[in-house]
């Protein structure tokens, strides 16, 4: 049975002074989840997300709290990132219900939009969800609803955690006389983070084969297994980091960073630079090339063999100077005491920035990828099973519980926590991350968009496809060719199904580069835009103390 003891319990053992709210504004909120989750008493519901520390502090603590408040058994099922895209699919594909909420990437948005199975939050919690959408719940202080609105402006998912994908280095080495020295001296300008991909480049070289605390080390850290991690590693923003499709944020418009151009309508209308999409234009073709460049240049040699997850705890073994696409995720298990890359004081060794960009961005373009995996309710959940999912969904945001579980997983989704005072004392040992996530350049980092009609279908392309480029058994004009007619391929099936209405795929009539380019330019836009004739710019650096002053 739910009772104010077991929240009490729960607030002295877990939450103390961690929380925005004070204690009777904690233990009023916790009254508000008791009292909501009376007609639920009793019930099970089942629950999934991937596996990342945020999820299972929810899983293992937040879904324990909340049974013993409320009185409703949350089971929450931790599985693979493709297991939770699998099951969603089989649930909208047969009706079925099997899991009551998805803890489901914002890249979808999309996907749910045109598909219209999943329940629409703004509707939801005006009508049907009323009486179980906590009036604390301030919408205005996530800092992620831009990223799961649709067209139609309304709110498809509620973000439960976000991380963004940055630049990684180790300061200790960029501020290192001698090297500051020798840098200068090779190319004429100052060791930094760098500003573009010509900087980053030259770093890598510098760094490669140069001995740092006794041992040689590796300017660049990558993965290129052909796998399905290999998709996610460019379908989060690597060729809009390069410059490819247009401005605009949360995403280009009218093409976006898979390449996707859609019409005014926002329908789908091509992928190739043949029905003005940019997924094979210069942009994307320069952005792969340089991945193949230097993992194989600058990059140790197991990493061309490496999926994600073998390849993100390399660069805290203190062999790597700097990673170019590197995922804030990882933060917490690089400030760990004794590693090679954190000092004595527990202050890293390392530090964050935002990612450099390639010669074909724009200001104005995003500038990379951020991760929101956000709670979202199918709209084949019975009613009352829904209700029950949406009252968990609220308590693992809520601003209870919010301050202490980003404190476990240093995953942010609201503005609130990341001014909170406890991250103002903790920063210096988070390498940057508080700086990145207080400052106005973290607006460029965001997720997948809505011209992507059905991110399921598409993005399991990708990593087939660059997986030859990575390979070798093809050139990469020949890899992302290839990507983009299957791209188009599964749009037209779509299309000819006629199952996501207008607003679903409408192709467009074929056109060359120079056509599409002139047409865009005309129409103020960018994408697909034309060779470079000098890819390879000037280096540009900034002193990292510079950039965080000029946030501030």
């Amino acid at each position: 049975m739910a009772d104010m003891d077991s929240a009490k319990t729960f607030l002295d053992a877990e939450i103390g002074d961690l929380s925005t709210l004070s204690r009777a504004d904690q233990e009023a909120e916790m009254q508000w989840f008791m009292d909501a989750a009376k007609p639920f008493a009793g019930m099970e519901i089942k629950v999934a997300s991937e596996t990342l520390t945020t999820h299972e502090y929810e899983s293992k603590v937040l879904a324990d709290a909340f049974t013993k408040i409320t009185g409703i058994k949350i089971t929450h099922d931790l599985i693979g990132e493709g297991d939770v895209v699998e099951k969603l699919q089989t649930q909208m594909q047969s009706g079925e219900n099997i899991y009551d909420g998805y803890i489901n990437d914002s890249d979808f948005i999309g996907t749910h939009w045109r598909y219209q199975q999943v329940r629409n939050l703004t509707d939801w919690m005006a009508n049907e969800g009323k009486d179980v959408t906590n009036p604390g719940l301030d919408l205005a202080d996530f800092i992620g609803t831009s990223f799961t609105t649709a067209p139609d402006g309304k709110l498809y998912q509620l973000p439960v955690q976000q991380f963004a994908n940055l630049y990684w280095f180790r300061q200790d080495w960029f501020t290192d006389p001698k090297n500051m020295a020798d840098f200068k001296a090779q190319y004429g300008y100052d060791l930094g983070v760098p500003i573009n991909w010509s900087a980053y480049e030259d770093i890598a070289a510098f760094f490669t084969g140069r001995e740092q605390d006794g041992k040689a080390v590796y300017g660049h850290m990558d993965y290129g297994k052909k796998d399905p991690s290999l998709g996610w590693r460019f379908t989060d923003a690597w060729l809009s980091m390069a410059g490819n499709g247009d401005k605009g944020l949360p995403n280009g418009k009218p093409v976006d960073e898979w390449g996707i151009r859609v019409d005014a309508n926002d329908r789908p209308v091509g992928s190739c630079t043949s029905r003005g999409g940019d997924t094979n234009g210069p942009a994307s073709v320069y952005a792969v090339q340089k991945y193949v460049d230097w993992l194989k240049a600058y990059a140790p040699p197991a990493a061309a063999g490496m999926v994600f997850g073998e390849a993100g705890p390399v660069p805290a073994q203190g062999e790597i100077a700097q990673q170019i696409f590197w995922y804030t995720a990882f933060t917490a298990d690089m400030v760990k005491d004794g590693l090679p890359v954190v000092n004595a004081d527990g202050t890293p060794k390392w530090r964050m920035a935002p990612s450099p960009h390639g010669p074909y961005w724009k200001d104005g373009m995003k500038l990379g990828y951020q991760d929101v995996g956000s709670f979202t309710l199918m709209k084949s959940t019975p009613e009352d099973r829904a209700k029950a999912a949406w009252l968990y969904g609220q308590f693992i945001v809520s601003k209870t519980v919010d301050v202490k579980k980003s404190q476990v997983g240093l995953t942010f989704v609201r503005e609130s926590t990341i001014r909170d005072k406890s991250f103002t004392e903790r920063a210096p040992k988070l390498g940057g991350l508080i700086e990145f996530y207080r400052s106005p350049a973290r607006v460029q980092w965001t997720p997948t968009g809505t011209n992507v009609p059905d991110y399921p279908k598409l993005a399991q392309l990708w990593w087939q496809n660059i997986g030859d480029a990575s390979s070798g058994a093809k050139s990469v004009q020949e890899a992302m060719d290839s990507l983009c007619a299957e791209q188009e391929k599964v749009m037209s099936r779509i299309e000819a199904s006629g199952v996501q209405g207008d607003i679903g795929p409408k192709m467009a009539e074929e056109h060359d580069l120079a056509w599409w380019n002139a047409e865009s330019v005309k129409n103020g836009s960018l994408a697909p835009q034309m060779m470079l004739e000098n890819e390879k710019e000037q280096g540009q650096t900034i002193a990292y103390e510079d950039l965080i002053k000029s946030w501030q």
